[in-house]
């Protein structure tokens, strides 16, 4: 992979890890400060349940991409970034930009996907 789309990528990922940094932060900040008001009766507390289930799912997402996105940028440093970590192919172009911190070619991903 060239210089000039290595550095675009290298500009995607950083953009991306910035706005996962301030999303999981807000989210934990979030629960910090939400009140501990469950409400009056049976469906208040289900709904304040639900919302924190909610954040969590949320906040587990995001660091988990935060991680694929910090893995993508190593990948970059070390020269590795575009090729898939499980045959050594060139991942295609498109589904790079698509998905810039994608770690296995389609063909890998569809057999990764497929085993039980």
């Amino acid at each position: 992979m060239d210089q000039k789309s290595l550095a675009r990528f290298r500009k995607t990922l950083e953009a991306r890890h910035r706005e996962l940094r301030v999303g999981v932060a807000k989210t934990q900040k979030e629960m910090l400060t939400a009140q501990h008001d469950y409400g009056k009766d049976e469906g208040d507390r289900a709904n304040t349940s639900l919302a924190k289930e909610m954040q969590l799912g949320h906040k587990s997402r995001d660091r988990a991409l935060l991680g694929a996105v910090d893995a993508a940028l190593k990948r970059i440093s070390e020269g590795t970034f575009g090729k898939c970590l499980n045959c050594g192919q060139e991942i295609n172009t498109k589904r790079l930009e698509a998905i810039p911190w994608v770690r296995y070619c389609i063909t890998c991903q569809e057999l990764i996907d497929r085993t039980p």
